[in-house]
């Protein structure tokens, strides 16, 4: 392969900054993909072959992806919503879920009839902010902020459009929620140019594979019972598994091994009926990687 096809292979990956960027490397760690700070900072270098990355603002990663100088990255739904860009969704990882919601000093939407001209919203998502103003048709003027939108009102701005995990920085600055604009998290991306690239699209949908076999195996765990012969079906049936539970004969003929992977927030229930169902020497294991 010459130098040129080879630069041509190459997965240029987008890395966010920010709030993102430690769940995102934790879940690519859990995958068994190693991201390695380097002397150039914003160029870790990732141990995956024929790959480079860098690490860009979640918006900057849209619009690369957009223009295909980067093939695939990490950004947050709400910043493709912004751009209106062209861009693949590979993968929801429901990661750093957060809400962009109007918010405005308490009582403001009391006394709306009462302010005689223009509201102003402040927010560092206009085109999300101007939709929003003309689906409640309010008479408003856009300001853009550059981060930190929350201290604008109420001298500089009467509303705010911004985005709020758990709203207490809403809070501590006296404003309060009156509307939900769009429900984000983060998400995997691909440019549109990539995936009609033969060899790129199979890395991308590999990496894409990957990474949903983590936060499968986050939600489940892997429940181990010896079931009596006579209780067998019993015991099967109380374990929801993701298609069948795998049974195997105990040394002795004494009766089964049975094994599912079952959702975790459903142990609390499926643990005392399986012991109520005669199951015994029951193991609750985690798991790393699920790939149907």
């Amino acid at each position: 392969m010459n130098q040129e096809s080879a630069e041509d292979e190459t997965l240029r990956v987008g890395l966010p900054k920010g709030r993102l960027q430690d769940a995102v490397l934790a879940l690519l760690a859990d995958a068994g993909i190693r991201v390695t700070p380097s002397a150039r900072g914003y160029r870790p270098v990732v141990s995956l072959a024929s790959c480079e990355a860098k690490v860009l603002k979640p918006q900057n990663i849209v619009e690369m992806l957009e223009l295909g100088s980067r093939d695939v990255g990490f950004a947050g739904a709400d910043w493709v919503e912004e751009l209106d860009a062209h861009v693949v969704e590979l993968l929801d990882t429901g990661l750093d879920p957060v809400k962009v919601v109007a918010a405005a000093p308490m009582g403001l939407f009391d006394r709306l009839d009462a302010i005689d001209r223009p509201l102003v919203v402040a927010s560092e998502y206009e085109r999300l902010t101007r939709g929003w103003i003309a689906r409640r048709d309010f008479d408003a003027e856009f300001v853009r902020s550059f981060g930190a939108t929350e201290v604008f009102p109420p001298e500089d701005a009467d509303v705010i459009v911004d985005n709020a995990a758990t709203g207490s920085t809403l809070r501590a600055n006296d404003l309060e929620i009156v509307d939900s604009v769009i429900a984000s998290s983060t998400r995997l991306y691909a440019s549109p140019r990539a995936m009609d690239h033969a060899v790129k699209r199979e890395r991308i949908e590999n990496l894409a594979l990957l990474l949903a076999s983590v936060l499968d195996a986050r939600t489940r765990v892997m429940v181990e019972v010896n079931a009596p012969r006579d209780r067998l079906n019993e015991v099967v049936s109380l374990l929801p598994c993701m298609r069948e539970a795998t049974v195997a004969p105990l040394f002795g003929d004494s009766g089964y091994a049975v094994k599912a992977a079952v959702l975790r927030d459903q142990l609390p229930e499926i643990i005392p009926a399986i012991k109520a169902a005669g199951g015994t020497d029951v193991a609750v294991t985690t798991i790393s990687q699920i790939v149907p």
